[in-house]
C-alpha cells in the first residue's frame, strides 16, 4: 500500500516524506476526520511529528488535489481521499458523523444548473442532513 501512496505523491510532484505518507494512510483508513484526529492518528506512527507539519501536509495534499477538504455548515473541516468524482455527503445532526453519498441520478446531474448565470459549472456540493442509525437507536432507547 505504501508504494501506491508514494506513487500518488510523485504523480503530483510532491516529495515522498514520512509525514505525507502517514497523513495519506490515515485519511485512506479514516475518511472524514478533522485535523485534531489526523494529528492523533499520525502520531501513533510518528510520535515526533509536529502540529505544524501535519497542517502543512494537509494543505499541500489539498492544494494538489490528493485529498479533499470539506466543511459542512457549523462543523470543523474534515478531510477525505475520495476525490475527482461527483459524490456528496450526509451529515448526522446528532453526532456529526459524515458518510459519502454517490450522485443519485445519471452522469453528474448536479452540474446541470437550472440557470448557471453564465458560469462554467465544474463542481457541485450537496450536503444531506439527518440522523444516523446510531443516534436514532439512542433516541428511541432514551424514549423507552
Amino acid at each position: 500500500m505504501t508504494s501506491d501512496l508514494e506513487a500518488q505523491l510523485r504523480a503530483v510532484s510532491l516529495r515522498v516524506t514520512r509525514p505525507r505518507l502517514a497523513v495519506l494512510a490515515t485519511l485512506r483508513d479514516h475518511p472524514h476526520v478533522d485535523t485534531d484526529t489526523v494529528i492523533e492518528l499520525v502520531r501513533a506512527d510518528l510520535p515526533s511529528v509536529s502540529h505544524q507539519a501535519v497542517y502543512d501536509v494537509l494543505r499541500a495534499l489539498t492544494d494538489t488535489g490528493l485529498i479533499r477538504r470539506i466543511q459542512p455548515a457549523g462543523a470543523t473541516a474534515r478531510y477525505e481521499t475520495r476525490v475527482r468524482d461527483n459524490h456528496h455527503h450526509v451529515v448526522c445532526r446528532g453526532c456529526g458523523t459524515i458518510a459519502d453519498v454517490d450522485c443519485a441520478v445519471g452522469h453528474a446531474p448536479c452540474l446541470t444548473a437550472s440557470d448557471d448565470h453564465g458560469f462554467v459549472v465544474e463542481e457541485a456540493e450537496v450536503v444531506y442532513w439527518g440522523t444516523c442509525p446510531d443516534c436514532v437507536t439512542k433516541r428511541s432507547e432514551e424514549g423507552s
